[in-house]
């Protein structure tokens, strides 16, 4: 899954970047609320929003709005030193969908984004299920007709990505998008093989292809 983190905290930022990369997810950075606004008018796999109030340029809650009437229902949780009651209400009023006031643990602002995610693609439980592939993002464990399945970090993205997005096709460059975020090139055939081995894990009818559209995993 991928996270736009917009905090101007330099150190703050790092820590949270290091931290959910560590946990799985692909983050992007940015240090102003400006700069966060014309990143998600001009991309569009962003999967959630962790978004600091106070920033230069354009303020948490000046972008909260635009994301609101612009993007509809893209998760966004707040960051925030403030913790009034007042100042939470005012938040969480303005459309965010979860709020967080510093200095907080790490491993709760993980929870509370896998929670958001959930919600967002209309889950209760952690795991996610097709068919008899079992995943458990949270856990990074995953199996096959009760058997665990031994995959590589990037063969669970891969998985992970195609159960979450079933029945919809996903092109190589959302794969791209999803998987690298703005990390840089990555070699045309990488996703290519990446796939050819979880084929082999799954079994070569479980992923189908289909040219100008893209990979998903196939119905029955």
């Amino acid at each position: 899954m991928r996270i736009l983190l917009v905090e101007d905290d330099l150190l703050l930022g790092e820590g949270i970047q290091d931290g959910l990369v560590d946990a799985g997810f692909v983050v992007d950075w940015l240090h102003d609320g400006e700069a966060g606004r014309s990143a998600l008018q001009t991309e569009h796999s962003f999967d959630l929003v962790v978004l600091d109030i106070a920033m230069p340029r354009l303020t948490g809650m000046e972008l909260l709005a635009w994301i609101r009437r612009h993007l509809g229902d893209l998760p966004v949780l707040l960051l925030t030193a403030r913790d009034s009651i007042e100042d939470r209400i005012k938040g969480l009023d303005a459309g965010a969908d979860d709020y967080l006031i510093k200095p907080f643990a790490l491993g709760e602002l993980i929870a509370r984004i896998h929670a958001l995610l959930r919600r967002a693609q209309g889950r209760s439980e952690n795991s996610l299920t097709w068919q008899n592939i079992q995943l458990d993002p949270i856990h990074k464990t995953a199996s096959q007709h009760g058997q665990t399945l031994d995959l590589t970090a990037m063969e669970f993205k891969l998985l992970h990505l195609l159960m979450a997005n079933y029945p919809h096709y996903l092109s190589r460059g959302q794969f791209d998008e999803k998987l690298y975020g703005w990390q840089g090139d990555i070699e045309s055939n990488t996703l290519d093989v990446h796939l050819s081995h979880l084929r082999k894990k799954l079994g070569r009818e479980v992923i189908r292809n289909v040219r100008n559209l893209g990979w998903r995993l196939e119905s029955d």
